[in-house]
């Protein structure tokens, strides 16, 4: 993997993070996914562990060598993400009555 790959995806990692950690802490959803969001603390565990497995892919990408334990490793990181997806579409369908206009 390139460098000019890895700094955009480690930027969207940590801005998924900082999205994950906000959402976590205090409940503040960015305002175009807060009329989707019913449990705001659920979706930000879940971009908190797509920003992990994102991290995952890039390490085993860019540090592995040994083709047997990227393959297995980046195998690993897409199977974070898609449970981290899932814990994020959690986040939409389960949870509070929540109104779409402002913070909880």
């Amino acid at each position: 993997m390139k460098l000019y790959l890895a700094v955009p995806l480690v930027l969207l990692a940590l801005l998924i993070a900082a999205s994950g950690v906000s959402a976590v802490t205090s409940g503040w959803v960015l305002p175009m996914n807060r009329r989707h969001v019913r449990a705001p603390r659920i979706y930000g565990w879940g971009q908190l562990v797509v920003a992990f497995a994102l991290c995952w892919q890039l390490v085993f990408g860019l540090m592995i060598s040994d083709s047997g334990a990227r393959s297995s490793g980046t195998l690993i990181g897409a199977a974070i993400l898609l449970a981290g997806l899932i814990v994020m579409m959690m986040g939409q369908l389960t949870g509070g009555s929540r109104k779409g206009g402002g913070t909880p």
